[in-house]
């Protein structure tokens, strides 16, 4: 089975290979400061997903700096996308978006503006920011949907119906901005056909790019509760391929695939363990998919 991956996207884009620099803005999240919650989405993290982003005391400039650092074993002189990954990245006036994404953007080694955010923390006030911001460089919107079912999205407390997903997604892409869309797979609750149907949703929906990202339990959640509880299983690497498989045959071949597991934090993470060995979970992906 041949997919279009993130890498070659970037290949076919750009001519070269594009390292991400994850970025904290200093957000917070509706989810966690009282506006719809207080405890965030029971998968969350308290760095809210963004345990490999920079220091948000440091200036964005200063963060994209030490990002370089970071990968300058990888590159050297090449052309980063400029990612704000922690909680949600335009949960905040459009003034003070403006100051940290206008010093990403013009950072002169800066190719790509990626903004993770919810479908819900997108007025219109932001979302013409980011329309004004793709006349320079190239401007990513990352959607967390994670399931289209709206039980499991009561249980995991997402905090929007799914009907603010699609208007997000048509104003988005009617403003002309990239759309990526992030799912977690094996959700508690979901058996397959639940999962299937919320990526063939994605798909349908007419978005640029996809995440699948397989559950993981963090040390410190309200899901390792329920999962040291024995409220729920999760999937062997095997299981996890095949399920894999089945999902990149529902994309279009124009959907540019970003992600197909985690890379979390093995100091939180509680489970599954064969998803902490990165390049073994890799290399059997792709032999699999190959072999699809």
């Amino acid at each position: 089975m041949k997919i279009r991956t993130l890498n070659d996207y970037l290949k076919e884009t750009y001519g070269e290979k594009i390292y991400k620099i994850a970025l904290n803005g200093g957000f917070t999240c509706p989810n966690r400061d009282g506006t719809i919650g207080t405890n965030g989405c029971i998968f969350c993290s308290g760095q809210g997903s963004g345990e490999f982003a920079e220091d948000a005391e440091l200036s964005v400039t200063e963060q994209i700096e030490r990002g370089k650092k970071r990968v300058s074993e990888k590159i050297r002189d090449g052309r980063y996308i400029a990612y704000f990954q922690a909680f949600t990245n335009t949960y905040a006036p459009a003034a003070r978006l403006r100051d940290l994404f206008t010093e990403a953007i013009h950072h002169p080694d800066v190719a790509i503006l990626s903004v993770a955010t919810r479908p819900d923390c997108l007025p219109e006030e932001t979302v013409s920011l980011l329309t004004e911001l793709n006349r320079i460089k190239p401007v990513w919107v990352e959607l967390g949907l994670q399931t289209i079912h709206e039980r499991t999205a009561a249980y995991i407390r997402r905090g929007y119906p799914l009907t603010v997903y699609d208007d997000a997604v048509k104003r988005l892409k009617a403003a002309g901005l990239t759309v990526i869309v992030h799912v977690i797979l094996c959700l508690p609750g979901e058996n397959e056909s639940d999962m299937l149907e919320t990526v063939r949703y994605v798909a349908d929906s007419g978005v640029d790019g996809i995440k699948l990202q397989l559950l993981q339990v963090l040390k410190g959640t309200d899901l390792a509760v329920d999962y040291l509880a024995g409220k729920f299983s999760l999937p062997s690497l095997d299981e996890y391929c095949d399920l894999i498989c089945k999902c990149l045959r529902l994309l279009p071949e124009d959907v540019v695939v970003h992600r197909l597991t985690g890379d979390g934090d093995k100091k939180l993470l509680l489970a599954p363990e064969w998803c902490a060995d990165k390049k073994r979970v890799l290399n059997t992906l792709r032999r699999r998919i190959a072999e699809a």
